[in-house]
């Protein structure tokens, strides 16, 4: 019997748990949200799809009741407000500080053994906040960012070499962010083959650029962001801890000297298993990409300053 959590029922949240209840990831899945009945509701759907997708998972919706997350083996935070016309960078974090930190009690005291997967944003800075502000060991937070910017990278690969997206594999490590990720075209094939093999040097740089704005291209296209991607890679990583799968997935660690990077949460590629962070997987990069990871890494740095200007840690 296994129990995951997924805390925010926008868009993101309620793609996640409708993944994981598809797949039967796993034999509970509880979703949560400050919005009166936007839990239930969206559970209640779900659940009525249990017959036409031929699944039997528990579906339960709560609006802020905590004590039905209670032993979650796996809880996901999705939960915070996007920047908003006008708002500051300063302020969004602030007001999702304060979300995060107040979640993060909650899980704590009702789950004080899950593991913690981050998806809100800024998201590396709040994995940092969540580490913490919670206490737990490193192995227990972390950032959903790489496992999505990995994805939409395979995608625009299998785009740019016409190759079945199956066979493509493509890795995105560093900051979550449109100017601090940074796909490694080095480390990406088909099948094994490298994607020089199949197209040209100037698809494969536009294929890398598309990726890092990937996010934002959605949200031009739809008006706001993207939901089945973030929802579904959040939905992978909970299925990699559950079923102790020891996948190799780029995700944000806390980081202690691994890539030359202290006290920061960052994407790298990490064994993810029961444990949750099992291994930090050290690469060899370019020296180009070792520059743009401590590029990322300063970034991250600046908006992880903030939080010591808003007093959040």
């Amino acid at each position: 019997m296994s129990k995951v959590t997924v805390v925010g029922a926008g868009a993101v949240g309620a793609t996640c748990a409708n993944v994981m209840a598809c797949r039967e990831v796993a034999s509970e899945v509880v979703l949560i949200d400050i919005k009166e009945g936007l839990s239930e509701g969206k559970m209640l759907d779900m659940y009525q799809t249990s017959t036409l997708m031929d699944f039997d998972t528990k579906l339960v919706g709560a609006t802020n009741d905590y004590k039905k997350s209670a032993n979650s083996d796996v809880v996901v935070i999705t939960s915070g407000i996007p920047r908003k016309p006008g708002m500051t960078r300063e302020e969004l974090i602030g007001t999702n500080a304060n979300i995060m930190k107040g979640v993060i009690g909650n899980v704590i005291k009702y789950s004080p053994r899950a593991i913690i997967i981050v998806v809100a944003n800024p998201m590396d800075t709040l994995t940092y906040l969540a580490l913490k502000s919670s206490g737990l060991p490193k192995n227990r937070i972390i950032g959903m960012g790489g496992a999505l910017d990995s994805s939409r990278f395979k995608c625009y690969l299998a785009k740019a070499t016409g190759a079945n997206i199956n066979n493509v594999d493509g890795m995105v490590i560093g900051g979550h962010g449109d100017t601090t990720m940074i796909p490694l075209l080095s480390k990406a094939t088909v099948n094994g083959v490298p994607v020089t093999q199949f197209a040209s040097k100037k698809k494969l740089q536009e294929a890398v650029q598309s990726t890092m704005v990937g996010g934002a291209t959605l949200t031009k296209l739809i008006g706001t962001s993207a939901w089945y991607a973030p929802g579904a890679a959040a939905a992978m990583m909970v299925e990699a801890i559950l079923n102790d799968q020891k996948k190799l997935i780029p995700c944000s660690c806390y980081l202690e000297g691994e890539y030359g990077q202290e006290d920061i949460c960052i994407g790298v590629p990490a064994i993810i298993g029961r444990k949750g962070i099992e291994k930090i997987v050290k690469i060899e990069l370019t020296k180009e990409e070792a520059a743009k990871f401590t590029e990322s890494a300063a970034a991250v740095r600046k908006t992880n300053n903030v939080l010591h200007e808003i007093n959040a840690l």
